[in-house]
């Protein structure tokens, strides 16, 4: 969507709440992470920022915000808590995923009064160990259970990856879920991002069965080839763009939030084994602040770059002129390689500054070593496997095909377009 003025100040409103929350958040934090989840207190205080709404459709009462402003509200968070900051990312970033199922699943997601985030999906991989069987009026689903299902705690519904084969080779399914018809299980025990809850999900009985709406084959929900129903600008942006580009923007603001806790207590600190007695008056902290800049700013410069490409991309594909297929697959490739590149230069100057800051940077109570294995935590991802996504990236690049594969992160969704529709 265009920036007004309208949204502008709705986003400084909704990070000015944040800025007012972060030092709660971060008190909060040890004991989530013991918990291995945020608390409904700290769910429904971000929900009261604003937080969970910046990329909810303005239909039903969302504020819509362009990627890019959407990436400053991550980052903000963030900067307070990588927990917090993965829980808004996750809860902005999937919303294509609903918007992509079709009306009646947008209304189902986002039709009900809710507290906390609205979205959250899981196992949308070939992997995947759920089924999907068709039957008279729906589906019936099996198997799992589904990984990795962050903010599958406290949305309304979870999208679940599951494999379908109707005699024609298989294919990828997303099944929207209600929230009673799952359980979770305790098995989030995990180096960062602990309070994330990012658990296991199973469903409650053997079988679950689901009304045909609520299952949609994936490459219509990768394609964008079913009617939301949604008018806004955003529904036409390429996904991986706004989804990648605020994953960035997380490590970008934890960065940001060490370098600050780094500044605030290196002030007339010593450092051992040599003379100086005020840490920031010495020239080697010089020296690495600079490269901790060089890094953050690099992250950050490439980043909102890419967030201001995915709104312009998705202003054109409003208006009926969409960009080139093959540009799309080229830009989407380069955010993947690029934000793995965020996330690698960040988790390197949080090194440094931890490395800076003396024994207390390890204990529990200090935010920057949890700041350190939750930025490391962000490199790990699933999708950010940097040597693939480079070579990936750098086959485009020379005029030759990427490798082909199903799920979220696929490069091939635009010739798959064609596809879903002749499905």
């Amino acid at each position: 969507m265009a920036v007004t003025e309208d949204n502008t100040e709705r986003l400084a409103t909704i990070l000015g709440k944040v800025r007012e929350l972060g030092p709660t958040l971060r008190e909060r934090a040890p004991d989530a992470e013991r918990a291995g989840r945020l608390s409904d207190e700290t769910i429904a205080d971000l929900d009261a920022t604003g937080a969970f709404t910046i990329g909810s459709p303005a239909e039903y009462g969302g504020d819509e915000l362009s990627v890019r402003q959407q990436l400053d509200v991550v980052s903000e968070v963030a900067h307070w808590d990588g927990s917090c900051g993965w829980s808004v990312w996750v809860g902005a970033s999937t919303n294509w995923i609903p918007a992509g199922s079709g009306a009646r699943v947008v209304d189902d997601v986002y039709g009900c009064p809710w507290v906390g985030p609205r979205v959250a999906g899981s196992s949308h991989f070939p992997a995947s160990r759920g089924r999907a069987k068709r039957v008279e009026g729906g589906w019936v689903i099996s198997g799992g259970p589904w990984t990795f299902g962050s903010d599958s705690l406290w949305a309304p519904y979870t999208n679940l990856g599951c494999i379908a084969d109707d005699g024609a080779g298989s294919y990828l399914v997303g099944v929207q879920v209600p929230r009673d018809a799952l359980r979770f299980l305790d098995d989030w025990h995990v180096a960062g991002m602990r309070a994330t809850g990012s658990v296991s999900i199973a469903i409650k009985e053997d079988e679950l069965f689901v009304p045909d709406y609520r299952g949609v084959d994936f490459r219509h929900v990768v394609g964008g080839t079913l009617d939301s129903g949604l008018k806004g600008a955003l529904w036409k942006a390429p996904s991986l763009g706004w989804a990648f580009s605020l994953m960035a923007g997380m490590s970008i603001g934890i960065a940001h939030g060490v370098l600050e806790r780094f500044l605030e207590c290196s002030a007339g600190r010593p450092i051992r084994g040599t003379t100086y007695k005020n840490q920031l008056e010495a020239p080697l902290t010089h020296l690495m602040l600079t490269e901790v800049h060089a890094k953050i700013q690099s992250a950050t410069l490439m980043t909102r770059a890419n967030a201001e490409e995915t709104d312009r991309l998705g202003a054109l594909a409003a208006a009926g002129t969409p960009a080139d297929p093959e540009y799309l697959q080229l830009f989407s490739a380069r955010v993947l390689a690029e934000t793995a590149y965020a996330a690698k230069w960040c988790a390197e100057a949080i090194e440094l500054l931890q490395r800076n800051s003396g024994s207390t940077a390890i204990m529990d109570f200090e935010p920057i070593q949890r700041a350190w294995r939750d930025a490391r935590v962000i490199t790990l991802h699933g999708a950010l496997n940097l040597e693939a996504l480079s070579e990936n990236y750098g086959r485009l690049t020379a005029g030759a095909e990427p490798h082909k594969f199903d799920g979220i992160t696929t490069l091939d969704r635009f010739a798959l377009v064609a596809v879903a529709k002749a499905g």
